[in-house]
């Protein structure tokens, strides 16, 4: 990749974060104290932090050296490391005004562009595709932000999404061997996807969609939150300290299901993707339905594999890149579970990227061989304790929604745009 196309992701990511950020100033700089939250003042300033640190401000060309050179902004690395900066004391610092803040993101942006023009090494493309890809995370945190507070919708374009098929039942997919994770020849991989190694996928049966919000009606009617069969012991206790009856932002009206929308409460669309469930409950609803969450491997499988060509694809739908008609993904609002036929996968799975992340089963640790990547906080300290999502929500980048990428949360969070699709008991 060119320095100049380097620098067009990067003015991608910068537009599309402004967009989210703008209206977030003013009254709205910090909000409620929040463990799944951060004050957007300091956020959007970390955003700037990271970028500068990885890009402008290496002292030495060994990349995993911690020499660094001095912040635009004094003191940067005591506001805004997230590594070191504890979540609580995020909403006490010294923070510079928001104005100041974004303009501090524009300067680090444009200096990055000029070092990219002057100097473009691999690891200086290394690190700015890794500060583009670090603001698409953070471009989709606000829109959490925005979900958790009550905010109005991110003002971007609503897409027309394009009409599918009614899909049902189960894709039988054979299984076989696969190279799990990323291979080596990739233009970009995070530490916790590589590298591509063995594994073989048993035959297993996988639904063609997410469960639906009717779907999970059904289970919320059937008593399935007070249903302690149901639960693992973690989910039952989590349950008792949640206080929890039916899904995040579901209300009961009128004896109609509602579900709050940003800023709006709207009447429940039924064939949309059940979203704002964790772990636990996606868990309890396979219980209910006597089904199971898939394995990782067996959703990259089911999302990559081409039996006719007998090869693995880059996405779903083949090697060609993304485009709005075949996958639902950095817009501003989910779709029918049966839109966009033209993402389907070779063995007829729907929306396997975008539209909502979806759990599986398989708890986030590494891959045979792992060792982290200079920025090493981004992965080993959450093996163990996170579970794995894959495939990219209405509001994700097509930069990190693809067919290897590892998302990870912990089992309890249902802030984040995370639905589930289950495999026939039959096929463990």
């Amino acid at each position: 990749m060119t320095s100049a196309a380097l620098a067009t992701e990067l003015r991608e990511a910068r537009e599309r974060m402004l967009i989210l950020v703008r209206d977030l100033g003013g009254a709205r700089e910090f909000g409620p104290r929040l463990a799944i939250v951060n004050p957007p003042r300091w956020e959007v300033g970390h955003v700037g932090w990271f970028q500068e640190y990885w890009c402008l401000r290496r002292l030495d060309e060994d990349r995993f050296s911690a020499a660094r050179g001095e912040s635009i902004v004094p003191e940067a690395d005591r506001l805004y490391n997230s590594a070191t900066v504890p979540h609580a004391t995020r909403w006490t610092l010294p923070l510079p005004e928001f104005d100041a803040t974004l303009r501090y993101c524009e300067e680090v942006r444009r200096r990055t562009e000029d070092r990219l023009a002057a100097r473009c090494s691999s690891d200086d493309a290394y690190f700015a595709r890794l500060a583009v890809r670090h603001e698409d995370m953070h471009a989709e945190a606000f829109h959490y932000t925005r979900q958790t507070l009550g905010y109005e919708a991110p003002a971007l374009e609503v897409p027309e999404h394009p009409i599918g098929d009614l899909r049902a039942g189960d894709a039988e997919i054979a299984g076989g061997p696969l190279e799990l994770g990323e291979a080596p020849s990739a233009v970009f991989a995070f530490d916790n996807e590589k590298w591509a190694h063995p594994v073989r996928v048993r035959p297993f049966r996988l639904s063609r969609v997410a469960v639906s919000n009717a779907e999970f009606a059904a289970f919320v009617q059937a008593d399935g939150y007070r249903r302690r069969e149901l639960w693992c012991e973690s989910g039952w206790r989590w349950l008792a300290s949640a206080d929890r009856r039916q899904p995040l932002y579901w209300n009961r009206r009128h004896g109609a299901w509602q579900l709050r929308r940003f800023d709006r409460w709207i009447d429940l669309p039924p064939d949309e993707p059940v979203t704002h469930v964790n772990w636990f409950e996606a868990r309890a609803y396979c219980r209910y339905a006597t089904r199971r969450l898939p394995t990782e491997a067996e959703w990259e499988f089911a999302a990559s594999w081409d039996p006719i060509a007998g090869r693995r694809r880059r996405h779903p739908w083949g090697d060609e890149p993304w485009t709005p008609r075949r996958a639902n993904l950095q817009h501003a609002c989910p779709a029918s579970v049966h839109a966009y036929p033209e993402g389907d996968s070779a063995m007829g799975v729907r929306q396997l990227i975008g539209n909502v992340w979806e759990w599986t089963a398989s708890p986030f640790g590494p891959y045979p061989g792992f060792s982290p990547d200079p920025y090493r906080e981004y992965s080993e300290p959450w093996f163990g304790t996170h579970k794995v999502l894959r495939g990219g929500a209405f509001a994700t980048s097509p930069r990190i929604a693809y067919s290897t990428y590892r998302n990870f949360f912990l089992p309890d969070r249902a802030d984040v745009f995370a639905g589930f699709r289950t495999c026939a008991l039959d096929s463990a």
